[in-house]
Parts: structure tokens; sequence; C-alpha cells
């Protein structure tokens, strides 16, 4: 039932994400968004606080802030308080690279704010190449400032085929913290569609991490795994793509997407500017009103593991140049025949 109530789309997106700025003092070779400079018409501090006033009026619980690197834009604590203030939880992306003394000691007394890191492996010999030179190390200060603070914050690591012998030590580092740690999936988008095929996890891979995260039902994935689920055991979280649905993005200039990770114009559903803002378009928009009507369909409705991943990622098939009703990219019936993926044989033998 909560599949088919999601799908259909609610009065207000559960996980609302924010991208302040595109401004950003790294330049990773995964940015989804393409972040570096921050651009000239992104929303100023009075259109982002009558934001903030219109998904106060929408009771939208919690919003995912990111850029960019959030904490480079100015008003960025402004922002943050305002948030609390109308009674909007925040949960932000930060690369830590800003978090000093003082930023630390703020976060730490804020009621309803959480935090990750964003870290791609356990040494700087892993994560340096992907983030920046001194990256690891400046994240790691950050995290012994919070850990002084007592904040209990999250570690983000985008699995890759470079780091995903790490998983263990990543799992460790967040806990000599007293963090907890979040893995997230490869997307072909911004940077990303670059190093796609070089950094996507193996077959092998994927099904190692699929049993791991069984085997740590602690750490938290973002439902972006979903499409692993499809081994036999669903991975906890929400087993459907929720763009349009019970998702979108919001990015700097303003610009209203299905989801964080297809920051294209064909998913750009308007612009928060426009005549009636967000709730218009969120309510209103044809995209999202086709999104919540629209079903995976082509192969993907014969197959028996279909209730378990519902298709897969959406911007994972469009930026790889695939139809929309094609199966993931990463299917884990990928290769094989078509009688095995419509049920022949029967999934536990998988």
């Amino acid at each position: 039932m909560s599949y088919e109530i999601f799908r259909q789309g609610l009065d207000a997106p559960i996980c609302l994400t924010w991208e302040l700025t595109y401004g950003c003092n790294l330049r990773c070779v995964h940015c989804l968004s393409s972040s570096g400079r921050a651009h000239t018409g992104e929303l100023s501090t009075a259109e982002a606080r009558h934001l903030i006033d219109e998904w106060a009026a929408m009771k939208v619980f919690y919003v995912n802030v990111g850029g960019g690197e959030p904490m480079s834009r100015p008003d960025f604590f402004e922002l943050m308080d305002y948030c609390l203030e109308r009674g909007i939880g925040v949960k932000f992306s930060t690369n830590g690279t800003l978090i000093d003394a003082a930023a630390a000691a703020w976060i730490a007394a804020r009621d309803y704010l959480d935090l990750q890191i964003s870290l791609d492996g356990a040494t700087a010999e892993t994560n340096d190449p992907v983030r920046g030179t001194g990256a690891f190390r400046r994240a790691l200060r950050a995290m012994e400032l919070l850990a002084a603070e007592g904040f209990p914050f999250k570690i983000n690591t985008v699995v890759t085929r470079q780091n995903a012998h790490q998983l263990d030590d990543l799992y460790a580092l967040a806990q000599r913290y007293g963090a907890q740690l979040r893995v997230t999936r490869l997307r072909p988008s911004g940077r990303g569609a670059e190093v796609w095929e070089h950094m996507r996890p193996t077959h092998a891979q994927n099904r190692a991490l699929y049993e791991w995260l069984l085997a740590h039902p602690d750490v938290m994935t973002g439902d972006s795994f979903f499409h692993l689920s499809a081994y036999g055991t669903p991975i906890d979280g929400l087993n459907m793509c929720g763009a349009g649905r019970i998702v979108c993005c919001v990015d700097p200039v303003g610009e209203v997407y299905a989801c964080p990770f297809v920051l294209a114009p064909e998913f750009s559903a308007g612009n928060v500017r426009a005549p009636g803002g967000f709730t218009h378009i969120w309510r209103h928009a044809p995209l999202f009103a086709h999104l919540r009507q629209w079903q995976v369909g082509g192969t993907c409705q014969q197959c028996n593991a279909y209730a378990l991943c519902h298709g897969g990622c959406m911007a994972v098939k469009h930026f790889t140049g695939r139809s929309l009703d094609d199966p993931d990219p990463d299917c884990i019936f990928a290769g094989e025949t078509a009688a095995l993926r419509t049920g022949v044989i029967p999934l536990q033998q998988w």
C-alpha cells in the first residue's frame, strides 16, 4: 500500500534537497552538479527566506542542504537558523574544510540540525584523488572538532570501484568519532558522467556491497541501492524512485528538478521565481503529474523482482543514454537472457 501512496505523490515532499550554491572550494571528480564557481543568478537571501516560508506553510519536515559547498555561502548560518526558527529541520552535507572551532560550536548548539561530512575513502590515498589534495586531512580535522563538541555527525561515502574494499575501514573510522556511516551510489550526472565507467563498482563489488549492507543495518543508504534488493532480501529504505513524487531538488538559481541526480532541463518542473512559487510547482507541474502516474515498463514489468526494485534509478538510466523503461544499468540480471529475467528461473537461486 505504501508504494501506491508514495508513487502518486504527497502534498509536500518528504525529502527536499536544496542546493544552496554552485560555489565550492573543492572540485570533486564525481560532483553531480559540476560545482566550482557560484552562479551570478543564485537566489538572494530574501528569496531564500521566502522559499523557507513556503516550505514552512507546506509543513515540510526537513530539508537536505547541499551545493557546491553550502558553507561557502556568506548567509549560510543565517538561512539555516531561519529554517530552524520556522520549524524545518536541517540536514546539510559539507566537505568539512570550512568547519573551524567556532563553526563546530555553532553546529553543536542547534537542535534539529544534522550534518554529514563527505569522504570517499578511508585513507588519503583513496580519498584525495577524488576530492583533492589535503581533503582527507581537513575532513578529519572537522570530525575531530565535532567529536570534541559531542556532536553525532555522519560520514557520507559514494561507493566506487576504488573504495569498495574499504567499507569496513570506513565503518571503523565512523565509530572512532562517534559518527554514523552513510553510503550512497555513484551516479553519472554532472562530472560523474566523465568518470562513471572508470569508477562504477563492478558486478562482483555490488553483490559484496549488498551482503555487507545486510550485515550492517545501522549503515544508512539514502535509498541509493534499492536496485540491489532484487537479490532477494530487501535493503532497508524506500524500494522505488521517488523523483517528483516524494523527492525533488531546488538548485541555486531556483530551478525545481524531480531529483537531485537529474539536473537536466527535461527534468525541470519550473522555477520558484515564477508565479505560485515552489508550492504551485510541487502540486501542479505537468512533469510531476506525469511522474506520479508513470511506472517503469518494458521487460522490468515482467521480472519477478519488480516489486523489490521497481526498475531502478531513473537518473542512471537517463545519463547513460537508456530509455527510462529499460532496466537499471546495474540490474543484477544484466547480461542474462530474457528468460532468466522473466521468472523462468526462481529468484531465490540468484
